[in-house]
């Protein structure tokens, strides 16, 4: 079997890699891909001159590759219904359909629809208009509220404030989104500790494969504005059996049904961002495909043949197949350009070195996003370059390895930016025991 995934980031290099190691699939080709998803595995191809957003650009290769399952694994590409344009040209695709994946990339629906069914959800209000808005927020006074855009907004379309003057100012951000931001929520602050549960979903049954816990704001201490992510840990100790039960029977059992209720059955991937509070688990949003940091450390724990697996979702046969994951704890840690997720541009072009010699570390992998490679030598092509993950049989084991491998990297004039205490949390729990 043939694959091509869609995407360019440390989430797709992390699904190639796994769809390689299917004794099923010859190649595996990536559009765009980056410098090093083609660096080490002979069966993986870039094909960096077809864009995610060039769909007869992907039909084309699909063609001209004998390709016989896409994977739509990027959020842009997903909401813009590429598994039902693929699927209506004969192509095999997995994802969720453009009506399903409205989860993710229409938060005011995705909230109406949590509502409707009954789901745990924080107090929210949806506003397109900037002066009933800031009215709203004169009412409530200070106190912790997240303003978010509607759409799709690389991670970075969710403001959080404490102050009336903070959230004037994060409503007046809403239009620096276009689109996305035309349309917002303001919704009340939780307090709590948040994790990321990610399920396999097939529209009648599901599958829990992993929690993560991962780490949104550009510096240490969660500090610093929000990123498309820093880094993750998996599993997350917050994410305890209990806690899965109740998201199981308030929260993922509830959702399939009323998704199948309104015509939409969800099928692929689906990722919960919850936070565990004091009145029990809240949703905080829904994504229709594997996170990114997540996937990195998620994906290698997976004990069965992806590509079976991906296959038994698309047939509907689910409940047929067994699926186990290891019991290994991972870390990722991205490494980002100086300046990220603010202004980074002087950092494009700079060369990266080490990355060959960390990859040489027993237990670590590393894989790229914004990252080009010309010959054997590695630049910035972006904010977060690429993730450096360490494995091991707990989370200080592997944070360990992570930041050993992490130190081996830089950049040129000293750009090199990333968190020194991804899995903080977990490590405070094990030292306390």
């Amino acid at each position: 079997m043939n694959v091509l995934v869609i995407g360019q980031n440390g989430r797709e290099h992390a699904l190639a890699e796994t769809y390689a190691k299917s004794k099923r699939v010859k190649k595996v080709i990536i559009t765009p891909g980056n410098g090093l998803t083609d660096l080490n595995n002979k069966k993986i191809k870039n094909y960096p001159e077809v864009s995610m957003t060039n769909f007869d650009g992907i039909v084309n290769v699909c063609e001209k590759e004998s390709i016989d399952l896409v994977d739509v694994a990027q959020d842009d590409s997903i909401a813009a219904g590429y598994v039902n344009r693929l699927q209506a040209l004969g192509i095999k695709a997995f994802g969720p359909t453009q009506k399903a994946s409205q989860l993710e990339w229409d938060k005011a629906w995705s909230r109406s629809f949590m509502q409707k069914y009954d789901l745990p959800i924080p107090e929210y209000r949806s506003f397109s208009d900037i002066k009933s808005a800031k009215e709203y927020v004169q009412k409530l006074g200070d106190r912790l509220l997240f303003i978010k855009a509607y759409g799709l907004a690389f991670g970075k379309g969710v403001i959080r404030t404490e102050t009336k003057e903070q959230a004037y100012d994060a409503i007046d951000q809403m239009k620096s989104f276009g689109k996305a931001g035309e349309t917002f929520l303001i919704e009340e602050g939780l307090i709590g500790e948040e994790f990321s549960l990610f399920a396999i979903c097939d529209g009648k049954d599901y599958v829990i494969a992993k929690s993560a816990q991962d780490h949104k704001t550009a510096f240490d201490n969660d500090l610093g504005p929000n990123t498309g992510g820093m880094g993750s840990v998996a599993p997350a100790l917050v994410a305890t059996n209990q806690i899965i039960k109740e998201v199981e029977d308030t929260i993922l059992k509830p959702l399939m049904s009323g998704m199948e209720k309104e015509g939409r059955p969800y099928k692929g991937i689906l990722y919960l961002g919850a936070m565990v509070t004091s009145r029990g688990v809240k949703i905080i949003e829904f994504n229709c495909r594997w996170g990114d940091p997540e996937a990195e450390v998620i994906l290698s724990s997976i004990e069965i043949d992806y590509y079976d697996l991906v296959d038994a979702v698309i047939n509907q046969r689910l409940s047929k197949i067994k699926i186990s994951f290891d019991e290994k704890t991972r870390i990722s840690v991205a490494g980002c350009a100086n300046g990220y997720p603010s202004d980074y541009t002087k950092v494009k072009g700079k060369e990266i070195l080490g990355l060959e010699t960390a990859m040489e570390k027993p237990g670590i992998t590393i894989f790229g996003s914004g990252i080009k490679r010309v010959g054997k030598k590695f630049s910035a092509n972006g904010g977060r370059l690429f993730y450096v993950i360490g494995e091991g049989k707990d989370v200080i084991e592997a944070r360990k390895k992570t930041y050993e491998a992490m130190s081996l990297i830089s950049i040129e004039d000293d750009n090199l930016h990333y968190r020194t205490d991804i899995g903080w949390r977990d490590v405070e729990r094990l030292q306390k025991k």
